[in-house]
């Protein structure tokens, strides 16, 4: 029993991991669209060069932070679906609640 109770908490644990990754990877994307816009309206706007250079490392630093982001959630993924697996070997996990939504939350990552 022991076992099971493990494979469930951890489970959850990776499960979680996971989803919050993914939200993060998803928010640094959508700040690095942000930046370009704003880096973009500034050169349009005709602003002062240092601020146009400011915008551009600002807009660098957040797809450092997309690849990052990118590559803890690969690891993660990875983790959680090499769990989910060894999951499947245990019939009374088949139809856990922990279980079914560890594999909910693999599917929205992946795509």
């Amino acid at each position: 029993m022991s076992d099971l109770a493990t494979l469930r908490r951890q489970l959850k644990i990776k499960a979680g991991a996971t989803s919050r990754l993914k939200k993060e990877h998803e928010l640094y994307r959508q700040e690095a669209v942000d930046q370009k816009i704003k880096k973009d309206k500034l050169i349009a706007d005709g602003a002062e060069e240092w601020d146009i250079k400011n915008a551009g490392k600002m807009e660098d630093e957040s797809e450092k932070m997309i690849q990052d982001s990118a590559g803890r959630l690969a690891k993660a993924y990875g983790e959680l679906r090499d769990l989910i697996v060894s999951a499947k070997k245990e019939p009374a996990l088949v139809e856990d609640k922990d279980f079914l939504e560890a594999e909910g939350i693999l599917e929205e990552a992946a795509l």
